[in-house]
């Protein structure tokens, strides 16, 4: 391998970006009811990470829990305020008979 140049790939370790155990309280809005009757009545958001050829990128979703819409997402290079905040803008002006 040394002749020719080949070296090995090491394989990067995972990194723990949660804190699961966190004491802080966590918010009983929904009461474990996950079922809207109609749409509009409960949106939940998510944000996640991808790989792309051009790097990371974050994306964040606005899902309509009736029928599983996504009704509003933002994909940024960087986690800012704003990846949270377009979603929602996005809702807003796509849903006008709020």
């Amino acid at each position: 391998m040394r002749e020719n140049g080949i070296h090995a790939r090491h394989k990067r370790r995972y990194k723990v970006t949660t804190d699961s155990k966190h004491g802080l309280p966590v918010a009983a809005i929904l009461d474990r009811n996950f079922t809207p009757t109609a749409p509009n009545q409960v949106w939940t958001p998510d944000i996640t990470y991808l790989w792309t050829d051009e790097g990371w990128l974050y994306l964040a979703i606005v899902l309509d829990l009736f029928n599983r819409e996504v009704v509003g997402w933002s994909l940024k290079p960087r986690m800012t305020a704003d990846i949270v905040t377009d979603p929602l803008t996005m809702v807003s002006t796509r849903r006008t008979h709020l």
